[in-house]
């Protein structure tokens, strides 16, 4: 049994609540959710482990109704993280299939892994046509900087890393306080390990907060800050 699972099974033996139960009521909209959350996970050489490991975990606690997707600009291949770690990606480049695209960041300044993305320019221009109704894009600590890159946060709410935030106001984000910052299709949040509080939002999102607060209890993880979220 995957640790996971057993993490769940525990959880619901002391609260008496599965994943159903947790859900249910008039507060959850997972009734408007016909299949799962399509998350796409896009990854690249350097890439932070943190920034796309905290998502990953969360989504994936309730993997009966999210499908998870490791993705490359670039197409199959593998990746090679800030640590070393070999990635190997079997997916297409098909943002068409996702609902979600999660960016996550890799490092910040002169010879980044994510200065490295923005120069080179196939992934910023993959984020750019990807845009699309019914898909949102999502920027975990200097990941927002690759969609700033390819003119996604011009004129919106959004945030990175404390380090970024005065170069991303300055490329046309409109900054503004809060860990995780909702504009809609457009999600952001600030530092590495802001990704899960991001991922536990867009879980209330979709699923309500009934589910968002089993995850946490899976996790044994308080999120942390302030959801900006527009009106």
């Amino acid at each position: 049994m995957r640790r996971r699972n057993l993490l769940r099974s525990g959880v619901v033996a002391t609260t008496g609540l599965g994943l159903g139960a947790v859900t249910a009521g008039p507060a959850s909209p997972s009734g408007r959710r016909p299949r799962p959350l399509r998350v796409h996970t896009v990854l690249y050489d350097g890439v932070e482990e943190q920034d796309f490991a905290g998502p990953v975990e969360v989504f994936g606690i309730i993997d009966d109704r999210i499908k998870q997707t490791f993705v490359t600009a670039d197409g199959p291949g593998t990746v090679i993280t800030h640590s070393g770690m070999e990635i190997v990606i079997r997916a297409p480049w098909s943002p068409r299939t996702a609902d979600l695209i999660m960016v996550p960041g890799g490092g910040y300044g002169d010879g980044s892994a994510l200065s490295e993305q923005i120069s080179r320019g196939t992934l910023p221009k993959a984020l750019a046509a990807a845009r699309r109704p019914g898909l949102t894009l999502a920027g975990v600590c200097t990941g927002t900087m690759l969609l700033s890159a390819a003119g996604i946060t011009d004129g919106r709410p959004c945030t990175t890393h404390h380090i970024a935030k005065k170069d991303l106001a300055a490329e046309g984000g409109k900054v503004v306080g809060g860990r995780v910052v909702d504009d809609g299709d457009l999600v952001t949040c600030g530092g590495v390990t802001s990704g899960i509080d991001l991922a536990l939002w867009l879980v209330e999102r979709s699923y309500g907060p009934g589910t968002a607060v089993f995850a946490e209890e899976v996790l044994e993880y308080e999120r942390r800050g302030t959801v900006w979220q527009a009106a």
